[in-house]
């Protein structure tokens, strides 16, 4: 331990898997909470710890209304125990997609959270939330300027791991639809790769996207297919068969995010369309992958702190 404030990893459930990756990288000492569940359900929770004067960093995040709600809780508790500064490390942020309204009366539930997490009592040394490769850029700016935020960029570790994956064989890279172009242009041009896309078109009946074309020829190549989140994977599929059906010779696909619900995952894999799925460990979903598919987002976390 380096000289000054003591300082303490507190982490929520949900990433218990991520704990010794951040102790070590961070080299600091595990806070031990209690736990317990009233017969009524309710959650009781105690921090065992003195953090009167220390730094502490909070591992938590979004994945569900229940997580939300034990980073509230947490969080108020550090600051409450007098904790000299708070960092809210944050690997996914939940409702990212629900950024805005579009129907009338929609509620805008990524910054209803974001303005929970920042009525979060402010420590004397002040409080910091670290976001990761959020769904939109602005989504940072919904926080209350009481709490620093920062917004960390997933590239790096995206194109290392496509690297890896790829081994120099010849590849494109491709986006689930012209929305995601940009990213993945941006993408493909530090991996010196051409990038690709699927053209989609919404019958003005039903509502549904179908797909009109491929805007790249990626005949004889493999394709690796980025998004920044895996949910039920109904996009990635179709644009898979796209480019398969256009040439592609395999399609991989990598994710910011694997949130991977329900059956998600063996849909995917049934499906017979990818050769394999690789993303960060960034979302407890993650989890039903193998080690070797994953990229940790420790240290990206870690070099930011």
């Amino acid at each position: 331990m380096t000289d000054g404030p003591q300082r303490f990893l507190i982490t929520i459930g949900a990433y218990a898997y991520l704990e010794a990756e951040f102790l070590e990288a961070l080299d600091c000492e595990r806070a031990v909470l209690e736990k317990r569940q009233f017969p009524d359900g309710e959650r009781y929770l105690r921090i065992l710890e003195d953090l009167r004067g220390s730094e502490v960093v909070l591992l938590a995040g979004t994945p569900t209304d229940l997580d939300c709600l034990e980073l509230y809780d947490l969080g108020f508790a550090i600051s409450r125990a007098g904790a000299r500064s708070l960092s809210i490390v944050m690997p996914y942020f939940g409702y990212a997609t629900m950024e805005r309204a579009v129907l009338p009366g929609e509620v805008v539930t990524a910054k209803t959270r974001a303005r929970l997490i920042s009525s979060i009592p402010a420590c004397e040394g002040g409080t910091r939330v670290l976001l990761f490769d959020l769904h939109t850029d602005g989504v940072e700016f919904y926080f209350a300027d009481n709490h620093l935020t920062r917004h960390l960029y997933g590239a790096p570790l995206i194109t290392r791991a496509v690297r890896n994956l790829m081994q120099g064989r010849a590849y494109v890279l491709g986006a689930t639809d012209a929305g995601r172009a940009k990213w993945v242009q941006s993408l493909a041009k530090g991996l010196g790769v051409e990038p690709a896309f699927v053209y989609k078109q919404r019958d003005p009946n039903t509502g549904a996207l179908s797909v009109t074309g491929v805007n790249a020829d990626v005949s004889g190549r493999e394709v690796v297919i980025y998004d920044d989140m895996i949910r039920t994977g109904s996009s990635l599929l179709q644009a898979g068969r796209a480019y398969l059906s256009a040439g592609a010779t395999a399609v991989h696909a990598i994710a910011s995010h694997l949130v991977l619900p329900a059956d998600s995952l063996a849909r995917l894999t049934a499906s017979g369309v990818f050769s394999s799925i690789h993303g960060t460990n960034s979302h407890p979903g993650s989890q039903q992958l193998a080690p070797s598919a994953l990229t940790s987002v420790a240290e990206l976390f870690a070099q930011a702190l």
